[in-house]
């Protein structure tokens, strides 16, 4: 593996957002700009091979220019859809890894973006997760020999499976906030 350059990014943003309510939790405001905007201005400014954000039918996000966007027809198949969908995306650009990483976790920092991209480089292309306590989860980076098993999963528990057996790299909690309901924006306001 050669780096950044040899790796995809997906951007997960196709989410139905039930727990948020009605309104489209992605295109909300938080901090001045959509909530969606942060995570992907953040992996805008990384060198990927390609970055694919993958939304939904109705979305009106407004992604930087460096994104191609995919659209999920279907966000009730669950979060794996998307992410075969996203991986799908990849495979005819020939890439070494991918990253996967979710538009409602806008405070993840770029350090730690680029620290899994180095320990996947390290690892020769297997997983690395990033560890919250001693739970291994996204954003993570999966080396191209995933790619199938990516593709090939189902339901609503994303690559919770794959990430059992990922190396880790420890995240401060805070910044992996979840933005799943209102009460998630105002805690996070400042």
């Amino acid at each position: 593996m050669t780096g950044v350059g040899h790796v995809g990014l997906v951007l997960l943003a196709a989410g139905r957002s039930r727990r948020f309510g009605p309104q489209d939790k992605l295109a909300q405001d938080w901090r001045g700009k959509p909530l969606a905007r942060h995570a992907a201005d953040t992996l805008a400014a990384l060198p990927f091979a390609a970055h694919i954000a993958v939304v939904g039918e109705d979305s009106r996000l407004q992604l930087p220019e460096q994104f191609e966007t995919v659209t999920n027809p279907d966000p009730a198949l669950g979060l794996s859809h998307s992410i075969a969908l996203g991986v799908e995306a990849l495979l005819p650009r020939h890439l070494d890894a991918c990253l996967i990483a979710l538009a409602d976790m806008p405070l993840v920092p770029e350090a730690h973006f680029l620290a899994l991209l180095d320990g996947v480089a390290r690892s020769d292309g297997d997983i690395v997760a990033t560890a919250n306590g001693d739970r291994a989860q996204v954003p993570a980076v999966f080396g191209k020999e995933h790619f199938a098993a990516l593709i090939a999963l189902t339901g609503d528990q994303g690559a919770r499976e794959l990430l059992r057996t990922a190396r880790t790299i420890p995240c401060d909690a805070e910044l992996l906030a979840d933005f799943d309901r209102p009460e998630d924006f105002a805690r996070n306001a400042d």
